[in-house]
């Protein structure tokens, strides 16, 4: 039997993509179950009830994303 995840969506930042399906792939914060916010990167059906697996960064992983990425782009 499927277990039921827990979360809220804290924040939506953007969607990066929307596909013919109506899914999109969006990068929100988002709370599962009873942990801290994260940042998250995942798709999601039209009413976010259902999404697919994804990518979650405590702050400090997105901080070293956002430095690496801003080194990359000089």
């Amino acid at each position: 039997m499927a277990k039921e995840v827990k979360f809220e969506i804290v924040e939506h930042l953007c969607v990066l993509e929307t596909f013919a399906t109506g899914w999109t792939t969006e990068f929100n914060i988002v709370k599962w179950g009873d942990g801290e916010p994260k940042y998250d990167i995942r798709n999601w059906n039209s009413d976010h009830t259902k999404c697919s697996k994804g990518v979650t960064l405590f702050e400090y992983e997105m901080a070293n994303i956002m430095e690496a990425y801003e080194n990359h782009v000089k």
